[in-house]
């Protein structure tokens, strides 16, 4: 009986070391992504809807990364077009505000969060750190999707490319380097195709070479399911493994593990 009961509480054991471990090495054990590299969308409302579970999901829009915040944002009334009535946004420049339970309170009860365009680093200022971002994963731990376009794409990576408040030609800018880490040991460009960016990531993944480097097309997005990425939209996306190593550039229908580093399914040519 001893014996038994060692045994049992060995399985046990390792079966909650099992559990602590992470699922995931790089997206988010639980919930999805859509990483969206700018421009149209379409194309991808319907697929962030889908996400978040229909038109009658709770929705949160974080407009933050703008410039001028006045009146809603013009995600909210695309959303709202699209036929979805619980839709809140949710702005502050204040990082004490975005620390307090009233503030966050309706990121508790949403299904999905998106993260409007701009720059990133308006987004670091206000967030990183506090009730807001913790409130953020939590929505992807129950299930639920963030998205985000352009600054919001960026945001999402644990590397912050294009930080600098003087301008968005800087790659690197010191105490603008932290992103919200939903992809985790990733630095993520957008708005590739239109601003001839596709090697602008070089740099960085030099100076940090254990990172992934994903750059985005405009209209096209990744969504990120655990460790596996799906393109769809327009364009391409292009995956830097090593800071030398030749880009992958995958268009929709293409599946490329974050993890390993390797693409999975080729999709269209």
């Amino acid at each position: 009986m001893n014996a038994i009961r060692a045994c049992l509480a060995g399985l046990i054991i390792a079966g909650a070391a099992l559990a602590a471990e992470p699922a995931t090495q790089v997206g988010p054990a639980n919930g999805s992504l859509l990483v969206v590299g700018g421009g149209s969308m379409a194309k991808l409302w319907p697929v962030f809807l889908e996400l978040a579970g229909g038109n009658d999901a709770p929705i949160v829009v974080i407009p933050t990364a703008g410039e001028n915040i006045t009146g809603d944002d013009s995600a909210v009334k695309a959303l709202r077009a699209l036929g979805v009535a619980r839709v809140v946004q949710l702005h502050t420049r204040d990082p004490k505000e975005a620390d307090t339970e009233v503030f966050t309170a309706p990121l508790r009860a949403a299904r999905g969060a998106w993260i409007s365009g701009g720059r990133q680093w308006r987004l670091a200022d206000a967030y990183l750190g506090t009730r807001t971002q913790r409130e953020l994963f939590a929505l992807l731990a129950r299930g639920g999707v963030i998205g985000g376009s352009s600054a919001g794409a960026t945001i999402q990576g644990s590397y912050l490319v294009r930080g600098a408040p003087s301008g968005n030609r800087i790659m690197m800018s010191p105490g603008h380097e932290v992103g919200f880490g939903f992809l985790r040991g990733t630095a993520i460009d957008q708005h590739v195709d239109t601003r001839q960016r596709a090697e602008d990531l070089r740099p960085v993944l030099r100076a940090h070479p254990a990172l992934l480097g994903i750059a985005l097309d405009e209209a096209t997005a990744l969504i990120v399911r655990g460790d596996r990425a799906d393109i769809v939209g327009a364009g391409s996306v292009r995956f830097f493994a090593a800071p030398e190593a030749p880009a992958i550039l995958l268009r929709a229908g293409a599946t490329y593990d974050l993890a390993a580093r390797k693409t999975i399914v080729s999709g269209a040519p």
